[in-house]
């Protein structure tokens, strides 16, 4: 069986997309080249044994290859015998017992202090708009709130007596979250003095659209984007860096990480410990800048 057969079966049976498929041939064919520079033999990809693989996962680490390419091929490899397998052509899959290449974490992209300051200061809080994107913003750089979280919250989930929200996250899982002063007075005032403007018919949601409906998470990040550009930030932007910047400034402050994770719902403290490789990298560039020995 060709490589091109199999990839479309592949299509047909998982529906995988163009680009992976192109990646996947690019990848057994590239396995394949190699194996026909061992020896005068003749020695096609289908009958490759697990040694022939480790030993060219190896070569390409050599040529400098990310973990993330290599478990790709491998990933590929996988599919491409256990596909073999199924049709009867062979009884083992030489992948079987081959590890994954571990990759390393890819640190979050998050914004500096000063672009924070500059972001929530954009909004013109004279308009009724203005004074809600305001709201949002403040309450999800206070809160670490998931975008969904945020534009989910209903008004039975706020407390502006206590200065807490109550989420309900991923896996059902409730969490109370408190919010600083600052976020506290522009929700107050976006309640108070802008919401009834978006109030077309009875509703609990917290942070309406123009049309009286609750936001989408879209609505809200080309919200942010539009105020990205007026602040001149020239980075992509989304909420969730709005989140991350929560979790690495607080950590940056002496937050507790035990603390962070009830405060980002991470059910799993391994994620969160991500954010103190991104506040050493922080101090890192700081100290590089601005020390005199740096």
């Amino acid at each position: 069986m060709t490589v091109d057969d199999f990839l479309d079966q592949l299509w047909l049976g998982q529906g995988v997309s163009e680009h992976t498929l192109a990646a996947y041939r690019s990848d057994l064919l590239q396995f394949e080249r190699w194996l026909t520079t061992l020896s005068a033999t003749e020695q096609t990809l289908a009958s490759a044994q697990a040694e022939q693989l480790e030993a060219f996962l190896a070569q390409l680490s050599k040529e400098g290859r990310t973990a993330r390419s290599q478990a790709r091929l491998l990933s590929a490899c996988r599919k491409y015998f256990k596909h073999l397998q199924r049709q009867g052509v062979r009884e083992d899959n030489p992948c079987a017992h081959i590890r994954t290449p571990k990759q390393a974490a890819k640190l979050p992209d998050t914004l500096s202090e000063q672009e924070v300051t500059n972001l929530l200061q954009t909004p013109d809080t004279k308009s009724a708009i203005g004074l809600r994107d305001k709201a949002m913003l403040e309450v999800l750089y206070a809160s670490g709130l998931r975008v969904t979280e945020l534009v989910g919250l209903r008004m039975s989930e706020i407390s502006l007596r206590q200065g807490l929200v109550r989420v309900v996250g991923k896996g059902n899982k409730e969490r109370l979250v408190p919010l600083g002063e600052e976020a506290l007075h522009w929700l107050e005032h976006y309640l108070t003095y802008s919401r009834a403007d978006f109030v077309k018919q009875p509703t609990d949601v917290v942070f309406l659209s123009g049309r009286g409906q609750q936001m989408t998470r879209q609505t809200f990040w080309h919200r942010i984007k539009h105020y990205a550009v007026l602040t001149g930030i020239q980075r992509n932007i989304s909420p969730h860096k709005l989140r991350h910047a929560f979790a690495t400034h607080l950590l940056n402050h002496g937050a507790d990480l035990r603390a962070l994770q009830m405060l980002l719902g991470h059910a799993d403290i391994a994620t969160t410990q991500i954010y103190t490789q991104v506040a050493k990298e922080r101090l890192k560039k700081l100290h590089a800048e601005h020390h005199p020995r740096g």
